[in-house]
This record gives C-alpha cells, structure tokens and sequence, in this order.
C-alpha cells in the first residue's frame, strides 16, 4: 500500500511575489552570467525546480530588486548545497577544503574580487557578486551575524555531514534538529528578511529568548517539512541526514509512523512560533514596525516553503530513480571538482 504524506499544520495564508515572472527572467540570465549552469541537463532541472516561483512565494513582500538578490542567494545556495549533498563530493570532505576556503575568504572580506587571468570555480565567482552587492550597506551586526551563519552552513555540510556520511554515523535526532538549520541554510535565508523588509533588527531583540524560538521554531518548521517531502528522494540516495530517516531508525517506525510522527511534531513547532509571536509583540509594542514584518517573513517562509514542496519536481519526481545518478544534472565547474580529480 502506498504511503500518504500527512498534513502539515500551517495556519497561515497562500501568497506569492507579483515580480515573480520578472525574477524568472533575471535568474536565467545571472546563472548564464556566473557559469552556475549551463549543461543542457542541469539547465533542464533548473528550470524545472522553478526557484522564481518559491522566491516569490517565501518573499512575497518583495520589491523586484530585493526579490532578484534572494533569488540569486536561493539558486547558489541550492546548486551548492546539491553539490555537496547528491555527488561524490558529499562523502569526501578532503576533496572541497580549497574551494570552502576559498568562499570563507569572500565571507570573511580577505577577498573582494576577481584577480586578472584567474580562473575561479564558478560558486565563488557568484558568492563574491552576492557578498558586493548584498552587504554594504547592511548593519555592522547584522552583517557579522550573516556572515556566521554563512560560515557554519559551510562548515557544518561539508565536515559534520560529510564526515557522517563517509565513517557511516548516524546522528541522533537531537543533535540533527540543531545541525541542521545551519546544514539547511534557512538561517542565512531569514537573515535576508531584513534586507527584504527594509528593517533592521537590533541586536537585543536577536538575543531575546522570544525571539530565538520563534526563529528557531519557524526554521525547524522549514527544514523539518523539507525532509518530509524530500525523504523519498534522500532514501534513492542513501541519504542519512534527514528526520523522518533518523526517526524510522532511532525508534524502529514504519515509514507512515515515521512521516506522522515528524507531522506531529511540526505542528508543536507552529505553536511553539504562535506563543513566541505573540509574547514578543506584546512586550516591545515600539517595536512593532519592525517586529511585525520580520515575523511576517517568518511566516511567510514556513507556508510558502510547504506550498513550494508541494508542487515543485525536485521533491515529487514521477520516478525517483532519476536521482540514481546524480552526475547526470550536477556541474562540476560549480565547484571546480569534478567526481574524476
């Protein structure tokens, strides 16, 4: 019998970006610019993914500028982050030292541009026009706390899950949950909701124990549902870090156990957001301009990542055999390493 995805608990509205159309256009033509992709086969899955429409649905908000830099930050991080979890790459941590150090050195500001005659893997030539055009004009703070975060994602993939996957461990759930809003990114992504909204958020709000769950729940909230839909892919490719996965092997469910359980604890995230939510607003109510939009973008995010799953390829092929060989869609100029080097 075949298994049914349960719902997902999330009380909040379907919208979508009336810029998306424009950002479509604006993304072929900046991976075309990069070198991010230009096989036929991996332009084919690009397209397919339809990274403009989840933009414009987790950034409704957006003017057509700031949704075509969260664009841009979106199509990097996915490309990079296939790299590093379908490939080769992802068991040989060794085998992309250099180039992390490379994109570390953008992020950490000792490199600021492309040298004459150098020739960059395609990742970092993209991450360098990200960095140029997203933080000059950010906040001290906010630009140190993006920057940090940016970091352990990179980190975190490429040594923790890497280094998983390669001795063959399997993370217990707990510490999952922990490592993987930075192996996820989604932490980099609601970063961006500041430069979206306008706001700056400053950096006692960042430590207020209200606000900390509300972000943490609505991340957990993201990537958790991420695994439920991405987790018959991820079984294809023997991937381990996924919640439903550790779930059935930590606790000996069945897989339709497994999906509900990890549903059920979705919807204890959702809640746990709602009372953060509103404890927050109701003790800064100056700080209501800015408060309320960045959890709009929350909420924003959680909805329009499930609407996004629900309907995009990526998640939901017709044959999931197709991720058998993931060399088949993968660029390596992305990286600058190729399965053979």
């Amino acid at each position: 019998m075949e298994n049914k995805l349960p719902d997902i608990y999330c009380p909040f509205p379907q919208r979508t970006n009336p810029h998306v159309p424009h950002v479509r256009r604006h993304l072929d033509t900046w991976i075309r610019d990069t070198g991010l992709v230009h096989r036929d086969s991996a332009r084919a899955r690009f397209e397919q993914a339809d990274f403009g429409a989840f933009v414009g649905m987790v950034y409704p908000t957006a003017d057509s500028e700031r949704l075509e830099l969260v664009a841009d930050w979106f199509v990097w991080l996915f490309l990079v982050d296939d790299q590093l979890d379908d490939g080769h790459l992802g068991r040989s941590p060794e085998r992309v030292r250099d180039v992390v150090a490379l994109m570390l050195s953008v992020v950490e500001g000792t490199r600021t541009g492309v040298l004459a005659n150098e020739e960059l893997p395609a990742a970092v030539v993209a991450l360098i026009d990200l960095w140029q055009r997203t933080t000059p004009t950010a906040a001290v703070h906010w630009r140190r706390r993006f920057a940090w975060h940016l970091r352990k994602y990179l980190t975190t993939t490429t040594t923790w899950e890497a280094g998983n996957r390669a001795a063959g461990v399997v993370p217990s759930e707990e510490l999952y949950i922990e490592k993987r809003r930075h192996t996820g990114a989604i932490l980099v992504c609601m970063d961006l909701i500041e430069i979206v909204a306008d706001i700056e958020a400053p950096q006692s709000i960042h430590n207020d124990p209200r606000f900390i769950t509300a972000l943490e729940s609505s991340c957990n909230h993201v990537c958790w549902a991420n695994d439920v839909y991405s987790y018959e892919k991820e079984q294809v490719l023997g991937e381990i870090h996924n919640l439903v996965h550790l779930v059935r092997h930590h606790r000996g469910f069945g897989k339709q156990e497994a999906l509900e359980h990890v549903c059920a604890e979705l919807a204890g995230e959702t809640e746990r957001f709602l009372t953060a939510e509103a404890e927050l607003l109701a003790a800064y109510p100056q700080l209501a301009p800015m408060l309320e939009p960045y959890l709009d973008g929350m909420r924003s995010w959680m909805r329009g990542n499930l609407d996004w799953s629900r309907q995009t390829p990526r998640y939901n092929p017709a044959d999931v055999s197709q991720y058998d060989r993931p060399e088949q869609y993968l660029e390596a100029t992305v990286l600058g390493v190729t399965p053979q080097d």
